[in-house]
């Protein structure tokens, strides 16, 4: 029963395909009175009887197609669309079966110039009914029953895999993860009492800020540089001043 999915789906393309082409198929040949129109007799396709076929077929096909990903719920409710379908197209030939002249009306107003009802009777001599309309009769019954079918087996088939809602929730995870934090006032006082500055950017590289900083302060930050080290150099330099200055003294004479 697990594995009855891919049957019904191709037994509900396989309905679908014969509503289809009997639509595109002759259903009646309307025989006309002599004089009554410019030819004897016209003949009515599908798609001029029953014209709808179309709508309901593409319908039932996209269900199918559908049966392949939908869920449990979803597959009770496609299976009571398919028996809606298979029961508009058995009703829809069923009507066009039990009149066709008044079926076939559009098609033989065309060449006898009239269109209501009535009138289309009065031009008709005798209608010819081939096999088509059983055919898609026959499609109709089919597919309510592919519909009861998928009620009952539905039970037994597997789930939609869940490997894609796992692969959805884990990146909505990440989104929540790396949304900025909502700032406030208890949230900056936390984050100083802590020694963090709160208005500094968390995703900035606390090595490339070290790097930007001024000479100075990186001077002042080392031992022995800095302005430690500009006094020190200023006592040098002066000493070696007075060195000099007394130096020139001696050799001027001075006592």
């Amino acid at each position: 029963m697990k594995r009855s999915r891919p049957l019904v789906v191709v037994g509900g393309l396989a309905v679908a395909g014969i509503v289809m082409l009997s639509w595109t198929q002759t259903w009646f040949t309307v025989h006309l009175h002599a004089g009554t129109a410019v030819v004897p007799r016209v003949v009515a396709d599908g798609a001029a009887v029953v014209p709808q076929y179309t709508a309901l077929a593409i319908a039932s096909l996209a269900l199918f197609l559908a049966l392949t990903i939908a869920g449990r719920v979803l597959r009770v409710v496609l299976a009571a669309v398919e028996v809606l379908l298979g029961v508009a197209v058995v009703a829809t030939g069923i009507g066009a079966l039990a009149d066709p002249v008044a079926a076939s009306k559009g098609a033989v107003g065309e060449v006898a110039g009239v269109s209501d009802t009535e009138a289309v009777r009065q031009v008709v001599d005798r209608v010819d009914v081939t096999a088509w309309p059983a055919v898609g009769i026959a499609g109709g019954v089919l597919a309510v029953v592919l519909g009861i079918v998928v009620f009952v087996v539905q039970r037994q088939w597997p789930g939609p895999t869940r490997k894609y809602a796992a692969a959805t929730a884990g990146a909505a995870a990440d989104a929540r993860a790396q949304a900025p934090v909502p700032r406030d006032a208890i949230t900056d006082w936390d984050d100083l009492s802590a020694g963090d500055d709160p208005t500094a950017d968390p995703t900035a590289d606390p090595t490339a800020e070290r790097a930007g900083a001024p000479a100075a302060e990186r001077a002042a930050e080392t031992p022995g540089t800095g302005a430690v080290g500009e006094s020190s150099t200023s006592d040098t330099v002066g000493s070696d001043r007075r060195r000099s200055d007394d130096g020139a003294g001696a050799e001027r004479g001075a006592p």
